[in-house]
């Protein structure tokens, strides 16, 4: 099963695939991770990546979608995969088109966890995030069982200094112009499926679950 996960920041896309990828014994693949382990392993692709970053500059599409290529091709992703944070544009959705077709692979789902814009406002400016494992919560809906302390590991709880209402606005317009036309594309080709994410987490997960299940 090849998941695209969609979904503007503070929808919950982080929450949801820990849940997804538990669920459904598949790796979890973001943007980060990928070029961090391409780096570090020292890939052709994550080789050439390095000469770009290390010069201040983006790493272009090709370069991209090569390490999108290299870690779609390793062992674990043999029986699925759940890919966050890829791809941004349509470009990179027909090249990531592209590169699954050479794979002899295809994306089965792409879900989009949907939530207007004033609820996205509230539950960024109300995030928590933890210095040690990264894992994150809100003081409202889904605070931690002790104030300012990770269920997880324990770690120190903070707000990022870019969360206050006026960045977090700025921020949310620009996704949400990028997002609409990826969405139309995934949409086009039928395979978009909203989920509502201004529900409960758990129902949230329920939803998901049963699309891919088949049962919605």
């Amino acid at each position: 099963m090849n998941i695209l996960l969609m979904g503007l920041p503070g929808a919950g896309k982080g929450t949801q695939a820990e849940r997804i990828v538990e669920e459904f014994k598949i790796p979890h693949i973001s943007t980060g991770d990928m070029f961090r382990a391409a780096v570090k392993e020292e890939t052709e692709m994550g080789k050439l990546a390095k000469t770009y970053m290390d010069a201040g500059q983006l790493v272009p599409d090709h370069v991209v979608i090569g390490i999108v290529r290299e870690r779609l091709g390793k062992a674990d992703c043999s029986t699925g995969f759940l890919l966050d944070g890829f791809p941004r544009t349509v470009a990179q959705a027909e090249a990531l088109d592209q590169t699954l077709q050479e794979l002899g692979r295809k994306i089965d789902h792409v879900i989009n966890i949907d939530v207007n814009r004033e609820s996205l406002l509230a539950r960024l400016t109300g995030r928590r995030i933890c210095r040690q494992c990264g894992s994150t919560y809100h003081v409202i809906f889904n605070p931690p069982k002790e104030e300012g302390k990770c269920d997880k590991c324990g770690g120190e709880l903070y707000q990022r200094d870019d969360d206050n209402e006026k960045t977090v606005a700025t921020r949310l317009d620009v996704n949400i112009e990028q997002s609409v036309p990826l969405l139309k594309y995934y949409e086009d080709k039928g395979l978009l499926r909203n989920i509502n994410g201004e529900q409960e987490i758990g129902t949230v997960f329920e939803d998901i679950t049963s699309l891919l299940r088949g049962q919605a």
